[in-house]
C-alpha cells in the first residue's frame, strides 16, 4: 500500500498516514526513536527509496527512523492486512505439509480437481488473490487439521 502523505500531530502524539484509500494514525510511542520535548520532530517525509511504502522522520538531534506501512496496518488492525497475514501463515503451513506428505504433487492436483498452475499458485506465499477456502481444501487433502483460535487481547498497563 502506497503512502500519499504523512503528517505529524504533536497534540495527538502520532503521525497521520494518508494513503490513497484512507488515513491511519500511528503513535509516537510505537517508534524506535520516539520524539520528546527536548528532541522534537524536525522533518517527516514519504520515503521514495522504499517505493512510497514507508515514511522516514528526523529528530532535531539528527536521529532518524523509518516506519513501514505494514507496521501502520498491523497497529490499526486493518482487516485486509490481517486476512493477508492469515493467508500467508496458512500457505507456509501448506508448503510444509506438501513437503512432508507421501502423496505426489500430481496426486494432490488430481484430488483437488484443479490444474497444476492453480496448485502452484496455492503454494505461492506472495499470491494474495487465492481464497482461504482453497487452502483449506488443500490442507484437508493433505490430512491436516486446521484450528482457528480466537483469544482476547491482553491489555498492557502503562505505568
Amino acid at each position: 500500500m502506497k503512502i500519499k502523505k504523512v503528517l505529524p500531530n504533536n497534540r495527538k502524539k502520532s503521525f497521520e498516514v494518508v494513503t490513497y484509500s484512507r488515513s491511519y494514525l500511528f503513535p509516537f510511542a510505537k517508534l524506535e526513536v520516539p520524539p520528546s520535548r527536548e528532541n522534537p520532530i524536525a522533518r517527516v517525509y514519504v520515503d521514495k527509496e522504499l517505493d512510497k511504502e514507508a515514511f522516514t522522520y528526523e529528530l532535531e538531534s539528527g536521529d532518524e527512523g523509518t516506519v513501514h506501512m505494514d507496521h501502520v496496518l498491523e497497529y490499526n488492525c486493518d482487516p485486509r492486512y490481517m486476512r493477508d497475514q492469515v493467508l500467508y501463515r496458512l500457505t507456509l503451513a501448506a508448503q510444509d505439509c506438501v513437503e512432508s506428505s507421501s502423496l505426489s504433487k500430481r496426486e494432490l492436483i488430481r484430488r483437488l480437481g484443479t490444474s497444476a498452475a492453480q496448485f502452484y499458485r496455492l503454494l505461492d506465499q506472495t499470491n494474495y488473490k487465492k481464497s482461504i477456502d482453497q487452502l483449506m481444501a488443500l490442507l484437508h487433502v493433505l490430512d491436516c487439521d486446521v484450528d482457528l483460535v480466537v483469544k482476547k487481547k491482553r491489555i498492557r498497563e502503562v505505568i
